[in-house]
């Protein structure tokens, strides 16, 4: 009965928007949300059995609508409704910015209900590593049985980055099929060193026993300063802190401050970590300070230099002129090299923060640590 009422007045909603569409055909930037829009919509929601392409001015309204208001309520019950392929680049663009976030995954579930996946799978291939790890990220919580079809071959290629490669375990992980395959690319020796911290995080702490012995047998958690093996990344995460005191490791043992400013304190070599924990979630933080090199920010890749003279230097690229380079080393000393007295110039895969923090720290210290650093953010 409701729909009897309801559809005439959606038809003539729909008539008077055809004057609005042929208005703006001849423009290539898409007219702003109006009040007619927005009513169009809502009643098209009302609508259980709407066909969106059988109007034309109804799914421009609709496509308006959704691209004045990404990432509310209507904007996802909308797409996964009507599931318009006109959407899929803002839907990738959407979930790639908003990867660390239920509502980015959200759009790439949808993304993937679209049979779209493949524009995941080629932001894989961005030359920007933190739009690649996103997208890696993103297949690892939407992708479902797509997953490991999609994330396996990452980890045998040397084309990606360990960022990338590290994120694609993770997703993998997610998985039991995606543990199954994780391990016997362990067992048979194929999986790379560097990605073999990222591997034991997500075996010895799987649910199947089966897998988490088998996994015992190859792999194994760095020790801490006690020499007591680090818990699995999934138990350090459920465990909280003490600011105060993680605040103190920071200064001291943790040597954070050698490399880190944080509120104008410390040194300029590292990012400056005032507003880390309005960036990185508990995960997140807890690999940047265990796998540094599974998590380089954009700019503070590594580069190692050798002089025709035979001097080496490795540090942060901080200035590449048409004459002259110059990098920052982990004590914070800049060093400029005319050009032509450089033999090599070389990004390297390893962050400049070393690879083995917890072993300065107890496993309390180190969630004191990051309990201090999530209390970093943005005023």
């Amino acid at each position: 009965m409701f729909q009897k009422h309801i559809f005439p007045i959606v038809c003539l909603l729909l008539a008077c928007s055809c004057v609005v569409a042929e208005e703006n055909t001849s423009t290539a930037t898409p007219p702003p949300l109006t009040a007619k829009d927005k009513l169009i919509v809502e009643t098209v929601l009302r609508l259980k059995s709407f066909d969106i392409e059988s109007s034309k001015p109804a799914k421009e309204a609709l496509l308006r609508y959704l691209r004045a208001q990404p990432g509310t309520d209507s904007y996802f019950e909308l797409l996964e409704r009507f599931k318009l392929a006109e959407m899929a680049d803002d839907l990738l663009e959407f979930s790639l910015s908003h990867s660390d976030q239920s509502n980015g995954v959200r759009a790439a579930k949808i993304l993937f209900s679209m049979e779209c996946e493949a524009r995941l799978r080629s932001a894989i291939d961005s030359d920007n590593l933190e739009r690649s790890v996103a997208a890696a990220t993103l297949v690892g919580h939407a992708g479902g049985d797509k997953t490991v079809p999609l994330l396996l071959p990452i980890l045998t290629s040397a084309k990606y980055p360990r960022g990338v490669r590290t994120a694609a375990v993770a997703g993998i992980g997610r998985r039991t099929d995606g543990q199954q395959a994780l391990l016997a690319l362990v067992t048979d020796g194929k999986l790379a060193e560097d990605l073999k911290f990222a591997a034991a995080n997500v075996l010895l702490s799987s649910d199947q026993d089966a897998i988490q012995q088998r996994a015992a047998k190859y792999l194994e958690l760095p020790a801490t300063a006690d020499s007591q093996p680090l818990p699995p990344l999934e138990t350090l995460v459920q465990r909280r802190g003490d600011v105060a005191a993680g605040a103190i490791v920071f200064r001291t043992i943790g040597t954070c401050n050698h490399c880190h400013k944080v509120l104008g304190e410390g040194k300029d070599v590292g990012p400056d970590l005032s507003e880390i924990g309005s960036k990185l979630s508990r995960e997140a933080m807890y690999v940047s300070i265990l796998d540094p090199s599974a998590a380089v920010s954009h700019n503070f890749e590594t580069y190692s230099l050798l002089t025709d003279d035979g001097s080496a230097i490795t540090g942060l690229l901080i200035n590449d002129s048409e004459d002259a380079v110059t990098l920052r080393t982990a004590e914070g000393i800049d060093n400029t090299v005319r050009k032509d007295e450089i033999e090599i110039l070389k990004k390297q895969t390893k962050s400049l923060m070393p690879q083995d923090l917890q072993r300065l720290m107890t496993a309390d210290q180190l969630v004191n640590l990051v309990e201090y650093t999530m209390t970093l953010k943005k005023q």
